[in-house]
């Protein structure tokens, strides 16, 4: 995400981290780099020069919090400017609801629409669709297919939006969320405007969201603006944000007009939506991670196995690692989404060539490919796997005997490091931390 735009971050706070001594010279360094920095991410130039001036003014005045040595204070200054010009974040309730999600034409409202239905989906609620964009052609088709990739019901079809989304209403008013896709146009237009109004009279929506392509850049702002003046927006969502070198300047632009930035859109699967919080996109900006999201996406994928990874981890814990244990950690992991995305969220994430990240999910598919391959005694028994049996898996995998044998080989470095966790102490304090004991 932002991959430049993140390196050249990482660079400077690289400087304060790796400097024998903290002066005047080494701050006006770098506040040069991270206004170079910002506006090479498309941030707003004036905006760039107020930040900067006051990481320079913080750094050289402020004296650091006691205990805090002046490295980690202007390490600490930088985070909390940045994390301020990227806007507040405001998380969806999860209640009952109806959301109207507004935009112009092409900035992904209706694929968008299908994400959020997702996200609340996974959150226990029961959601519906209704498609209002009466004007485009196959809009409605487009909304039929997303929704039923996720399992949700979708009402249009109509000629008049007004009366979809009445007739809508009625039909799903079971239902815990309501989602209502509206039609855009090139520009906001005084007919889009009324029919705007119009829909929000009838469905007196809780949420009113203006989605925004983030490869607009500092036109995001103008756009939130624009829609907030119109109808009273209560939050942005912006797409696109794992594609594009203007995400800095749309996040920033946003965040200028006041306007919360609800969740950001980072792939075309409809899992690819995440709530935003500045300072959590800001630490996996500069390479630190985001356990906070890494830990949410793992309980999300766990949801329903909880019994089954207890009972797995109980196993492991006393030294008995099978190759179906390994297998449904794999599952658990496939289940989490991307591997990029995932390395991403991990604290080393930034120093991870793409080639590493590529070539690990490569193995890791390959290995699960393999295990397929394999009877459940062999799973259970994997010692039972001799040379006749490499030659059979392989075969059945498509793959070379070599390939099982570097499975093998993985497995039993895995085994031995869940020994080395197996002495009674350590369970103990394993068990507390999954809440188990």
């Amino acid at each position: 995400m932002l991959k430049s735009f993140g390196e050249s971050l990482r660079s400077a706070f690289r400087k304060i981290a790796n400097a024998p001594f903290i002066d005047r010279d080494l701050i006006k360094e770098v506040t040069r780099d991270i206004q170079r920095a910002l506006i090479s991410g498309d941030v707003n130039v004036k905006l760039v020069l107020e930040v900067s001036k006051q990481i320079e003014k913080r750094s050289l005045e402020e004296k650091p919090l006691p205990g805090m040595s002046n490295r980690e204070h202007v390490l600490k200054i930088l985070h909390e400017e940045l994390a301020r010009i990227l806007g507040t974040g405001r998380e969806l309730a999860v209640k009952k609801q109806t959301i109207m999600m507004v935009g112009l034409y092409g900035q992904g409202k209706t694929t968008t629409c299908g994400k959020l239905a997702k996200y609340f989906q996974k959150k226990g609620m029961k959601v519906a669709l209704i498609a209002a964009d009466v004007h485009r052609p196959a809009a409605y088709n487009q909304l039929k297919q997303i929704a039923e990739g996720i399992n949700a019901p979708v009402y249009g079809g109509g000629k008049k939006a007004e009366k979809v989304v009445d007739e809508g209403l009625k039909k799903f008013s079971k239902y815990d969320i309501i989602i209502i896709d509206t039609a855009g146009r090139h520009a906001l237009e005084d007919d889009l405007i009324k029919e705007m109004k119009k829909l929000a009279k009838i469905s007196r929506p809780a949420e009113k969201i203006l989605v925004v392509d983030a490869s607009v850049g500092q036109q995001a702002g103008t756009q939130a603006k624009a829609f907030n003046d119109a109808i009273g927006i209560t939050g942005v969502i912006l797409t696109k944000m794992d594609g594009t070198a203007k995400g800095g300047g749309a996040l920033s632009a946003v965040a200028e007009t006041g306007a919360p930035i609800l969740c950001i859109g980072t792939g075309e699967r409809m899992d690819d939506l995440e709530k935003f919080d500045a300072t959590r996109f800001l630490s996996r900006l500069l390479g630190m991670g985001d356990l906070q999201t890494l830990i949410e996406k793992a309980e999300e994928a766990a949801k329903g196995k909880e019994k089954s990874i207890e009972k797995t981890a109980q196993k492991m814990l006393s030294g008995k690692f099978t190759l179906l244990d390994m297998y449904e950690q794999m599952e658990l992991l496939s289940g989490m989404g991307p591997f990029q995305k995932l390395a991403d969220l991990l604290p080393v994430g930034g120093k991870l060539k793409d080639e590493d990240v590529h070539e690990t999910q490569k193995k890791l598919k390959r290995f699960r490919t393999l295990m397929d391959s394999m009877t459940k005694k062999e799973l259970e028994n994997p010692s039972i796997i001799k040379a006749s049996r490499v030659k059979r898996i392989a075969r059945g995998a498509g793959a070379e005997a070599r390939d099982v044998k570097e499975l093998l080989r993985h497995y039993n470095m895995s085994k031995k490091m869940m020994k080395s966790l197996s002495n009674r102490k350590m369970q103990k304090k394993l068990l507390k931390q999954l809440g188990m004991q």
